[in-house]
């Protein structure tokens, strides 16, 4: 592929003069406001080319030597989404079109943003040798969107193998059908569920009430309302709908119930995963959205310096993944990461030497060259029961996707110290209370600090929004009550987010991990064994260069990347 553009932008000024082109100094203004503001750089320069859509397009392409499919040529072209299928067309803005036979027929690639250097090594790495062509991205957005129904034809790679034989039983999700439902309730379902899907929620809330039905996404861990439905009529219609798309029993409403349903959106499959409690309006649904192919990009060799830790933490679980056996702890809330951050170490050590096997409830994510085992407790299959059947399969590496009971915590102990290195997570506060939430469940207090190598806590912090973010010193009372000396916040950057239509008013957009990591040694462990107080644990821990979780979270705090009130929210004051 002829890549006519450096992805920094560095187009130098020939002084050829030559008319039409974009001034360089203008594409250093967009890169540096890009970097600022966190938006594209091609947004930048647009706004500050003051032109109108074609004329900017064209000067670009003249800037920087590509040819241009204006508005109408790409309208009236035939996609090809053999090679390129609709849904990584829409993900990297580039599609493949053919060439009409009186132009010399063939394909070339069209994209709309040349400066995204990720784009274009995979565009390079795809189609090597393609020809491109530079289209405004609100056409080729727009041209995208007009194919959104066809993706049905042109399945992509091997995706559809598998489902092929259900794929009448998912419900397809698109403005289009949605607009077309003729059912009220049947369309307030699906608006919401493409809706949540558009604003990246995790789950789905749908609250009755005696009047009607709140409706809310947990979005970056936070819940947040989306809408409200006035009738306790439509209310009840609409949770009966739910159940009938997770096959549950619309009739029985006294007890809860589980269930799930897949839906299509824009060629992938979604899962969701459903929950039905009663309640005294009637019944909540907690819907809890499963894409496994947005998590598959992000687990799919994903590395652990790609996740947001201190370059620290990160060598420190590198080191602790790379240990021959023993066991490593994740801990956290639900939401907090800790499956990524185990599906990343396993990644790292992943070399096809060892054997790596895996108990999860669920499979979240397929790893290539791991056999991973799904709990089925319906069957039968418990952590413990399988934990057990995985022993006699002689594995190198284990990952048990949680330890909820003392069977499961004997069994992850005893393996650790039998020459095996076990990846868990249990549910605990922090690094401490790992140890009381062991002792509770009447492990051997010599065997489990034995088996145990490092403890991780983790977190998830959302970022303050680029587009809305300003800078604003809290008061000095707000600082106080955060555990921070006003007098030691000279050259701290803070900020506070509004909220605006990027973010959908929350004033967040994405999210970050702190950690804290505790490494045991010969003295920590005699620590814990002599069941010494934690002060005197943390206390020498800290000497071994503990930082706690609060800690990571004021240096987001102080670089402007997140508000004192987020990390307020997620973290406890010193």
């Amino acid at each position: 592929m002829d890549m006519h553009v450096i992805p920094e932008m560095v187009v130098p000024d020939d002084g050829s003069g030559v008319v039409g082109r974009l001034d360089a100094a203008l594409l250093r203004t967009a890169r540096e406001r890009a970097a600022t503001h966190g938006r594209r750089a091609i947004d930048e320069l647009e706004e500050l080319a003051g032109l109108e859509p074609r004329e900017f397009v064209r000067r670009l392409a003249v800037t920087l030597h590509f040819p241009v499919l204006g508005s109408e040529q790409l309208f009236a072209s035939t996609p090809d989404f053999a090679k390129v299928p609709l849904a990584e067309a829409i993900k990297h803005e580039f599609v493949l079109v053919k060439r009409p036979p009186e132009a010399g027929g063939g394909l070339v690639g069209v994209l709309s943003d040349p400066f995204d250097g990720a784009r274009l090594a995979w565009i390079d790495e795809r189609l090597a040798g393609a020809e491109l062509y530079l289209a405004h991205p609100a056409d080729l957005s727009a041209y995208l969107a007009r194919h959104e129904e066809d993706f049905h034809a042109i399945d992509s790679l091997a995706e559809a193998h598998e489902e092929a034989e259900i794929v009448e039983d998912v419900e397809t999700l698109s403005l289009t059908r949605i607009s077309e439902d003729s059912s009220v309730v049947v369309k307030l379902v699906n608006s919401t569920l493409y809706d949540a899907l558009k604003a990246k929620a995790s789950d789905i809330h749908l609250s009755v009430t005696g009047s009607g039905m709140v409706i809310k996404y947990r979005v970056d861990g936070v819940l947040n309302t989306a809408s409200r439905v006035q009738g306790a009529e439509v209310a009840e219609q609409m949770i009966s709908r739910v159940k009938v798309m997770a096959e549950l029993d619309i009739a029985e409403k006294r007890v809860p119930q589980d269930g799930r349903f897949k839906v299509s959106i824009k060629g992938r499959q979604i899962d969701f995963r459903v929950s039905i409690i009663p309640s005294i309006f009637g019944e909540d649904a907690v819907l809890r959205v499963l894409d496994k192919q947005d998590l598959a990009d992000q687990v799919h060799g994903v590395r652990l310096d790609s996740l947001g830790f201190e370059a620290d933490v990160m060598k420190t679980l590198r080191r602790l993944a790379g240990e021959p056996y023993g066991m490593v702890l994740v801990t956290g809330p639900t939401g907090s990461g800790k499956t990524t951050t185990l599906y990343a170490m396993l990644t790292e050590i992943n070399r096809g030497v060892d054997k790596i096997i895996t108990i999860e409830d669920p499979v979240e994510y397929q790893l290539p060259g791991v056999l991973q085992i799904p709990v089925n407790e319906k069957k039968g299959l418990t952590f413990s029961r399988g934990l057990r059947s995985i022993l006699r399969h002689d594995p190198d590496k284990i990952m048990v996707g949680e330890i909820r009971d003392p069977d499961t915590a004997q069994i992850a102990v005893q393996s650790a110290l039998t020459g095996h290195l076990v990846f868990t997570t249990i549910h605990a506060n922090n690094v401490f209370d790992v140890i009381g939430r062991f002792t509770q469940m009447e492990v051997d207090p010599y065997s489990f600090v034995s088996a145990l190598n490092g403890v991780l806590a983790q977190r998830l912090i959302r970022l303050a929004c680029p587009h809305c973010a300003v800078e604003l010193r809290p008061r000095d009372d707000e600082l106080l009550a955060s555990g921070i000396d006003p007098a030691q916040t000279h050259g701290w950057r803070f900020v506070h987010s509004p909220g605006c239509g990027r973010c959908r008013g929350s004033g967040y957009r994405g999210r970050t991990a702190i950690a804290e990591v505790l490494l045991l040694d010969d003295e920590l462990r005699q620590t814990i064994i002599d069941r010494k107080p934690i002060a005197e644990l943390k206390e020498l821990a800290k000497k071994r260069g503990l930082r706690l979780l609060r800690e990571s979270a004021l240096d987001l705090v102080r670089t402007g990347q997140t508000t004192l009130e987020e990390i307020n929210r997620v973290t406890f004051v010193a």
